[in-house]
């Protein structure tokens, strides 16, 4: 039955809608073994932890399937350190390691990250209180910058802070009491990427040389620290 003709200003949701009826009419059937068995299970591969920006789609960007990834997005790629703020990072951080078991959890930034313009200048966010709130969590990340990067331009500045946001998040998950465990005896994995949406390349964070390298350019790069147990 065609769909009745809206006005031209839902055009934006006829898109989505129509994308659906593509997915539930053609796609659905090339795949319905897999939905049928993802029906009453999930067993992800990783946690992906990334910013909400629309140009950021984890499943595309790793040609992952559904039941994959266990995906938590939020503005600037966020995890608050534990204790701050128990919401939607948190919990879903602890149902991943300890339900879900995940053996690895990734932080990914993006270039061009609206959030990280944000912190870099704060007066953006003055009609924004709640997001200039959520972003305290970057402040670490922007202290570092200014105090040690000797960046040329805004453009270099805002990509060294994506970087230095990805390390500081980092920092922060390893606060979680299920992910320090877990690291402490080496059961679990993270890493620490930044996805250039131009050219399609990420480059992850290697602890060991305290820098970032082009995923392809030798051994992953790994952001993990030794076990102790």
């Amino acid at each position: 039955m065609p769909y009745k003709k809206l006005k031209s200003t839902d055009d934006a949701i006829m898109q989505i809608v129509d994308g659906y009826r593509h997915f539930h009419e053609e796609v659905y059937p090339q795949q319905e073994e897999l939905f049928k068995k993802l029906a009453f299970e999930q067993t992800p591969k990783a946690m992906f932890i990334t910013c909400a920006d629309s140009r950021v789609v984890p499943e595309l960007i790793t040609q992952s399937s559904p039941g994959d990834l266990f995906v938590t997005r939020n503005v600037g790629n966020v995890v608050p350190p534990y204790g701050q703020m128990l919401g939607g990072v948190s919990t879903a951080i602890e149902y991943a390691v300890v339900a879900l078991g995940v053996k690895h959890i990734i932080i990914c930034g993006h270039s061009d990250c609206g959030a990280m313009k944000a912190v870099l200048n704060p007066e953006q966010l003055r009609n924004m209180p709640t997001v200039r709130s959520w972003l305290q969590h970057s402040e670490v990340a922007k202290i570092v910058v200014e105090e040690n990067c000797k960046c040329d331009g805004h453009r270099d500045t805002l990509g060294v802070l994506t970087e230095e946001n990805v390390v500081a998040q980092l920092g922060h998950l390893a606060t979680h009491p299920s992910v320090a465990s877990r690291l402490a005896r080496g059961d679990l994995f993270i890493h620490g990427w930044v996805y250039d949406i131009e050219t399609s390349q990420i480059r992850a964070y290697d602890t060991e040389k305290g820098e970032f390298r082009r995923i392809g350019d030798g051994p992953l790069p790994m952001a993990t620290p030794k076990p102790r147990y």
